[in-house]
């Protein structure tokens, strides 16, 4: 079952956004069409719509 962005603590959050942002700063490919240039607004974008490939574990 697919997360939302919702469901996400600020820290879970923030965590993921920087993850993605230092990828894409190392040359991963945007997984969406955007016209910013900053890591981070890439990253906080994807997040939004929901096609960041990382996820949160959590225990039950």
């Amino acid at each position: 079952m697919a997360e939302t962005v919702n469901n996400y603590t600020r820290f879970e959050r923030a965590r993921i956004i920087g993850a993605r942002a230092l990828q894409l700063a190392e040359g991963a490919p945007a997984l969406i069409e955007t016209e910013e240039d900053d890591p981070i607004d890439i990253a906080r974008q994807e997040l939004e719509e929901g096609v960041v490939p990382i996820g949160v574990r959590r225990k039950a």
